[in-house]
């Protein structure tokens, strides 16, 4: 058996450093470290021990303050980790700090992701930090961050501009080389909104998969409006992982909306055990 990849601080700019965890499927998501004058912005804090302990030693070693957390939505892949980072200010939409503050599915969540049904029970007992600052529009939280409100993925989503370095920080606005899951978005609302995110940097940090750009952020876009319309031919999809599932939860998602139903599609509630 093959060892399992090492993960690190990959710095892709001066004083911005992407967390990229291999495969990037349900449950392995990206986390960013941005460096300001009084210290450092987290983007995203990965979901289990396993994840974020070994994120928050890596974040340890750069010997400066986290001064701030950012949430780019509420999903538990993005913010199980918060309590690493004790003393930081959370920032996220009202959408998430909402989310945020209700009890967790752990039942749902070992039911979709039950390689980590161990460390599901250990989250549920420490739990997570609630949001501090809600953030509703586009802002300018630090001299070298830009936040900027979107949905598509969630009614939720925030993205973090590093213009001076021309990097994007997506959440999961952008999946690269993984397919998108839509369960609570809307397929072709996201699709339009990849538009104005291809203008934002020529860097982007996925919320899933490795760093990208134009070519795969337009990949995104074309797969999600295949979605929207029901059916999905061959294309550069086909290498993306998690297409077993996520596919017909797209489609069901996007059918549901244009019946005028916003309701979580039956392919979701089945691989979550509710179904």
């Amino acid at each position: 058996m093959a060892e399992p990849e090492t993960v690190m601080l990959t710095q892709l700019a001066e004083g911005v450093y992407a967390w990229i965890q291999p495969g990037g499927e349900t449950g392995v998501s990206n986390a960013g470290v941005i460096v300001d004058d009084d210290g450092l912005t987290i983007v995203d804090t990965l979901m289990v021990r396993s994840q974020w302990e070994p994120f928050s030693q890596a974040v340890a070693e750069l010997e400066l303050p986290v001064k701030r957390v950012i949430l780019t939505h509420a999903h538990v892949d993005h913010v199980g980790g918060t309590k690493a980072f004790p003393h930081a200010a959370i920032y996220a939409t009202p959408d998430t700090s909402e989310l945020l503050d209700q009890v967790m599915p752990i039942d749902a969540y070992k039911a979709f992701m039950p390689e980590f049904e161990n460390e599901f029970d250990e989250l549920a007992e420490i739990g997570t930090r609630p949001v501090t600052h809600t953030i509703e529009t586009a802002a300018q939280l630090t001299p070298r961050i830009e936040v900027l409100s979107a949905s598509g993925h969630t009614a939720g989503d925030l993205m973090v501009l590093v213009a001076d370095a021309d990097i994007l920080f997506s959440g999961d606005l952008c999946f690269f080389g993984v397919t998108p899951l839509a369960f609570q978005g809307d397929p072709l609302a996201w699709a339009g909104v990849l538009d104005a995110v291809s203008e934002l940097a020529d860097i982007i940090v996925p919320g899933h998969g490795p760093t990208g750009g134009e070519k795969e952020l337009r990949d995104l876009q074309s797969y999600l409006r295949h979605c929207a319309a029901g059916n999905i031919p061959t294309g550069p999809w086909d290498q993306w992982t998690e297409r077993s599932t996520r596919d017909e939860i797209n489609i069901e998602r996007a059918a549901l909306l244009r019946a005028g139903r916003d309701e979580m599609p039956p392919a979701m509630l089945r691989a979550i055990g509710w179904g």
